[in-house]
C-alpha cells in the first residue's frame, strides 16, 4: 500500500510541477518519475538549508520544490 501512495505523490507532485513551470506534464509516467526523482533532489536541496519536510503535505512540497528545480535544469541545459 504504502508503494501505492509513493507512486501517487510522485505523480502529483510531477503533474503539479509541469503546471507550475507552465507547461501540461508529461504524460503519467513521466509526471511519475519526475516527481519521484524531484523528491529525492527536493529533499537534499532543502537538507542543505536544515528544512525537512514532515506528513504528506509536507513531501508533497519538497517533491514539486525538486521536479521544479529539474524542469527548470533541463530547460536551461536545452537553451544552452
Amino acid at each position: 500500500m504504502n508503494i501505492i501512495i509513493f507512486l501517487l505523490i510522485g505523480a502529483f507532485s510531477g503533474w503539479l510541477a509541469g503546471v507550475i513551470m507552465k507547461g501540461g506534464g508529461y504524460g503519467l509516467l513521466a509526471d511519475i518519475i519526475l516527481g519521484i526523482v524531484g523528491g529525492i533532489v527536493g529533499s537534499s536541496v532543502l537538507g542543505w538549508f536544515g528544512v525537512t519536510a514532515g506528513g504528506m503535505i509536507g513531501q508533497i512540497v519538497v517533491c514539486v520544490v525538486g521536479a521544479v528545480l529539474i524542469i527548470a535544469a533541463v530547460r536551461l541545459i536545452k537553451k544552452a
